[in-house]
Order: C-alpha cells, then sequence, then structure tokens
C-alpha cells in the first residue's frame, strides 16, 4: 500500500491540468501547495468556487457542462452587466450557477482521512465524505452545499426582467464572500491540524516506570511523618488530660 500511494501521487503530480482552466486557481494555490508537501496527501482535483452561465439545448433534462456553451465564467465576483452579454449570446436554455469551492484529497491511510473530513466539516464544508475504491484509493472530497442554480432563458428568450438578474449577481457576490471566508477557515484549521499531528508524533515519552516506586516511596514517607507528628500530638494531649485530672482528684481528697 505504501508505495502504491507514492506511485499514484508522482503520476497524479506529474501529469498535465485538464480542467478548463488548466492551472490550479489562485484562491487555493496555497491550501494545494500545502497538502501536496504533505507525505500523507495529495490533491487530484479542484476549484475554488466559480459564477458560470451556460447555454444548453432546450428540452433537455438537465444541463450537461460538455453538451453545452458556456456564456461566461468567473472564479471572482461578477457584475450584472456580464451576465447581460452572455445572455445575449443565449439561443438555448440558459442556466445561471454559482458552485462552491470543491476539493479531492487522495489520502494515504483512513486515519489521515479521517483527519481531513473533520477539517472539512469544522470549516463549515458540511457537505463533504470519504469513499474508499476496490483498488485501495482513499478519497476525502471536501464540499458544502450553499450553491446556487437558476435558469434564465429558455429556447433563447429570457424569462426574467433586468432587475432580477442584478438580484441574482449580489447573491452570488455574497456567495462567493462566504465560500472564501470558508477557505481561509479551511486552511488555518488544516494548518493546525496537521501541526498537532506532528508533534503528536515527535512526543517525548513518558517517564520510565522505574522512577514509579521512588515516587510511591517518598509519598509513603510523607504519609509516615504525618502520622507520627499525628501521634505525638495525641500524646501531649492526653498527658495534658491525666495531669488536669489528678489535679482535680488531688483538690477533692483535701476538701474531703
Amino acid at each position: 500500500m505504501e508505495k502504491t500511494f507514492s506511485q499514484w501521487k508522482k503520476q497524479c503530480l506529474n501529469k498535465l491540468d485538464l480542467s478548463k482552466k488548466g492551472s490550479v486557481d489562485e484562491d487555493i494555490a496555497h491550501v494545494v501547495s500545502l497538502l501536496n508537501s504533505c507525505e500523507e496527501y495529495f490533491t487530484t482535483s479542484s476549484c475554488s468556487g466559480r459564477v458560470i452561465l451556460i447555454d444548453g439545448a432546450p428540452q433537455s433534462s438537465h444541463v450537461l457542462k460538455q453538451n453545452c456553451v458556456w456564456l461566461f465564467v468567473s472564479h471572482q465576483k461578477c457584475r450584472s452587466e456580464d451576465l447581460m452579454c452572455g445572455l445575449a449570446r443565449s439561443s438555448g436554455d440558459a442556466v445561471f450557477k454559482f458552485e462552491p469551492f470543491v476539493l479531492h484529497v487522495q489520502c494515504r491511510r483512513l486515519d489521515d482521512a479521517q483527519l481531513m473530513h473533520s477539517v472539512s466539516i469544522n470549516s463549515g464544508f458540511r457537505n463533504s465524505g470519504l469513499t474508499v475504491s476496490k483498488t485501495g484509493k482513499i478519497i476525502t472530497a471536501v464540499r458544502s452545499t450553499h450553491g446556487l442554480e437558476v435558469p434564465l432563458s429558455h429556447e433563447g428568450k429570457l424569462l426574467v426582467e433586468h432587475e432580477y438578474i442584478h438580484f441574482l449577481t449580489q447573491i452570488a457576490n455574497q456567495k462567493m464572500e462566504e465560500n472564501l471566508r470558508r477557505i481561509h477557515r479551511f486552511y488555518q484549521n488544516l494548518q493546525s491540524a496537521l501541526t498537532t499531528e506532528k508533534l503528536q508524533k515527535l512526543q517525548i515519552p513518558n517517564p520510565p516506570i522505574s522512577q514509579a516506586p521512588q515516587d510511591t516511596r517518598l509519598e509513603t514517607e510523607r504519609r509516615e511523618e504525618e502520622g507520627e507528628e499525628e501521634q505525638k500530638e495525641e500524646k501531649k494531649k492526653t498527658s495534658v488530660y491525666k495531669r488536669r485530672r489528678k489535679r482535680e482528684q488531688g483538690a477533692t481528697s483535701s476538701l474531703g
């Protein structure tokens, strides 16, 4: 398994980026770099989050990205003017979407995957999960649920007013801002978790067991000393009581 994971990692990191953009998104470059620098992880795919306007064929039950025209795409906040320009080129069923940050990470061991999953959930990516393939690949998917998908035209005809396009743009930009905050939180939590994990592996071992009898002996001696002091105190009290009784008895005899 150890050798196989190393081979998978080398093969994945050396292959060409086949995404539409062809490179890692700027807003998550530091996250990808951190994971790929760890022996326990490497990233297989990622997207920092984006707003897209795609034009699908009319009468299609769902929009397939490979069978549609991309009218507009941005990994940053967008403007309503950008959407209107894209919609002007629509000849089918245009759909506006906000897709949040997504990251797929292959992990060396199941414990590593569980750590990644915990960091993801605590950072706000509550749709995250992990899978184990028949070949032994352990993949953690970092995902959230705050996406957005709205149809805007049918057969090239706009279905909404311009005011609604402007409102939709504001909603998408708010989601993008929240998306970036979660990415930042994920990066901080990931750094902290990885640091803690390394410290635990390098932790100084517990004191030798041979020291335990010495500690027990010291404790026993201390208790014995306390016991002796208590006995002395009791003897003093008894002696004082006896002398007092004798004086009282002597005084009674003289009166008789």
